[in-house]
């Protein structure tokens, strides 16, 4: 038995959650990945490099996503995701993203990224 290939709404929220390795293999050899202010990567291993690199700095902290939205239609996904990130040393960050993906065939071709960090506030207490 194969297993199925995910769709288009299953890769981008694999990839939009951290999940990168469950969908490397849905990248496009060519894949473009641009984050919208800091620039792009080209190819597959350059993205596949990027995400591990993210990969290992995740593993000395944690990530919770505080929303999750996809909106999905044909070969084009939007992921809005507010996450908040504690590294290694108790700092905290939250980034606002929005990811947009087209696909071809099946596999991801350009991923566009917005992302914003936002204030963050000490619960009273």
């Amino acid at each position: 038995m194969t297993a199925a290939v995910p769709s288009p709404r299953e890769v981008a929220e694999a990839f939009s959650g951290h999940r990168f390795r469950d969908v490397y293999d849905r990248l496009a050899p060519d894949v473009r990945w641009t984050a919208v202010g800091e620039g792009e990567l080209v190819g597959r291993q350059a993205v596949v490099d990027a995400c591990e690199d993210t990969l290992t700095e995740l593993s000395t902290g944690s990530a919770k996503s505080q929303r999750f939205v996809v909106i999905a239609e044909g070969d084009a996904v939007a992921v809005d995701t507010v996450t908040r990130y504690v590294d290694a040393d108790g700092a905290v960050s939250v980034v606002s993203s929005c990811d947009v993906y087209a696909f071809t065939d099946g596999v991801v071709t350009t991923i566009r990224s917005y992302a914003v960090e936002l204030e963050t506030t000490t619960p009273p207490g």
